[in-house]
Parts: structure tokens; C-alpha cells; sequence
């Protein structure tokens, strides 16, 4: 590709930067979006990137383009992202973590448990524990119901 001074000039035109930056924008908005995760800046950054295409493929000025861009972002936001929003929330109700299945449930004692320490296996996975009330020890072999997790530690009665 050979880069004239007219093409050049093209470029820098005032004109011809008003998609790159409304292209930039519409870029960094969608970047901004996986640290948020609310869908509001992925709205805003699809806005820009139709106010990109409206003044590259139009011809739009600033004004053009600001005036699509806010019709086009409130559009998205107003349409697009409560149905992405239920989509998000249905898609994680009803899901239970596995740490919530193991509170209530057995546990055998591996290493002495006591107020200060020891371990317990719950199925195939051993786990630090302690005694819930701080008193009771329990020794290997024993079976314990786990009552709490705090942290990476459960805390367990004896049966």
C-alpha cells in the first residue's frame, strides 16, 4: 500500500476522525463492560459503534453522530439490555455451589479436631476444620456433621 500526501491529508482531515473516535470510544466502552458486567456499558459502546458506522457511511458530523449515538445507546438500553439482564438471571437461579451442598452434610474425622484445628475428609476431599462450639474434640474416625464454612474451614459437631 503507498501512502500519498493526498491520502494523508485525507485521513487528518477533521471529517475523517470522527468515525475513528467514535469507533475508539465504542471499543473501549465494550472493553469497560467486562470489568462491570451491568450491560449499561456494553449498550453505550454499541451506540458508538453505530454512531462509527452513521458518520463513515453517512457522513455525519459531530452533531449527526452524537445525535445517533444517543438515540441508538437509549434504543439499547431501553430494549436490548433488560432482556439480556433476565437472560443473565435466569441463567444463574437455581444454581447451587458446592459448598452450600456440603453444610448439614457428614464428615469423617481425619486428624484430631478440636477449637484450634484438625481435618476432615467430606467425600473424596479433605478440608481443615474445627469444633463449632470450641469445646468438643473428636478424634480420627469420627463421624461429624459439618455446621459451617468460614473460609476454607469447616466448622462440625460431632453425630
Amino acid at each position: 500500500m503507498i501512502i500519498s500526501a493526498t491520502s494523508v491529508r485525507e485521513l487528518c482531515h477533521p471529517g475523517a476522525m470522527v468515525p475513528l473516535i467514535w469507533l475508539i470510544a465504542g471499543i473501549a466502552l465494550l472493553a469497560g463492560e467486562m470489568l462491570a458486567g451491568e450491560f449499561v456499558l456494553l449498550m453505550l459502546g454499541g451506540g458508538a459503534l453505530v454512531a462509527a458506522g452513521g458518520s463513515a457511511l453517512l457522513g455525519l458530523g459531530w452533531l449527526g453522530s452524537t445525535l445517533l449515538f444517543a438515540i441508538s445507546s437509549v434504543l439499547l438500553l431501553a430494549g436490548v439490555r433488560p432482556v439480556l439482564r433476565r437472560k443473565a438471571q435466569k441463567s444463574v437461579e437455581g444454581y447451587v455451589h458446592h459448598t452450600d451442598k456440603i453444610v448439614g452434610g457428614p464428615a469423617v474425622v481425619s486428624r484430631r479436631v478440636d477449637g484450634h484445628g484438625g481435618r476432615v475428609r467430606i467425600g473424596p476431599d479433605e478440608w481443615s476444620a474445627r469444633s463449632f462450639d470450641g469445646e468438643q474434640v473428636m478424634e480420627p474416625g469420627d463421624r461429624v456433621t459439618v455446621v459451617r464454612i468460614e473460609g476454607a474451614t469447616v466448622l462440625v459437631l460431632a453425630e
